[in-house]
């Protein structure tokens, strides 16, 4: 689905990503994980469109995405919810799913796909018409996603969707993304709530100073010496 071959990636002279290779299947769930500035939020800038390759390839569904703009990406089928969340504070949680929903075949299906969200997310049901900025952490990283759903893609990357929240709500929000998955949406998921995401995800893929360092099923990296000592803090 998603193929990935010697990805190189720079930000003017300084070079981040170092021959990148990943893929992600159909109807996997995927992990990425690494610790601050390791490169994960540029590999997805990269696959975004948001910042151009230095070299190698990426590709969805047999199609380059090189030199594909982040609007191209998402019509080819890719959708993203940033770190931080990204919303429009103050726009109610209906227009801020409404948003979700530009590309034409979507708008065409705006009202069926809403009506999925909101089973999703009942809780987003209920605050339809309140100002998005008023929202709990847990609410707006729901309505985050949400918005993602609505361009009806099959493929949905995010990007630290547990940063900032309580244990009890990233418990939520993983269940949630777990029933997701489970409707045949790929998901490549970038976290650095280790111990959750290798518990949630199929496969797994460390990232450490913007090379690729290890692979493998998820739960076996979780008992990984190398994952328990640098990510855990077990030795």
């Amino acid at each position: 689905m998603l193929k990935i071959e010697g990805l190189n990636a720079k930000y003017g002279d300084i070079q981040t990503l170092w021959d990148i290779s990943l893929e992600v299947n159909e109807g996997e769930l995927l992990a990425l994980i690494g610790s601050n500035g390791a490169g994960k939020s540029t590999l997805l800038r990269t696959i975004t469109g948001l910042l151009k390759p230095a070299g190698g390839t990426i590709q969805y569904n047999g199609v380059l995405l090189n030199n594909r703009s982040p609007s191209q990406i998402v019509g080819l089928g890719i959708s993203m919810v940033p770190e931080g969340r990204r919303l429009f504070p103050q726009m109610t949680v209906l227009e801020n799913l409404e948003i979700g929903a530009f590309p034409k075949e979507a708008r065409m299906k705006r009202d069926s796909t809403l009506d999925w969200v909101w089973a999703v997310f009942p809780v987003l049901k209920e605050r339809a018409q309140q100002i998005a900025g008023s929202l709990s952490g847990g609410e707006q990283q729901m309505l985050a996603i949400g918005r993602a759903l609505m361009a009806r893609n099959r493929f949905l990357i995010l990007d630290e969707m547990s940063l900032g929240l309580s244990p009890l709500l990233v418990k939520t929000i993983f269940k949630i993304i777990v029933q997701i998955n489970k409707t045949g949406i790929s998901i490549f998921m970038v976290e650095q709530n280790v111990p959750m995401t290798l518990r949630t995800a199929h496969r797994a893929y460390i990232i450490e100073s913007g090379r690729i360092v290890g692979e493998g099923d998820a739960k076996a990296l979780l008992k990984s010496p190398h994952v328990k000592e640098a990510y855990l803090g077990i030795s």
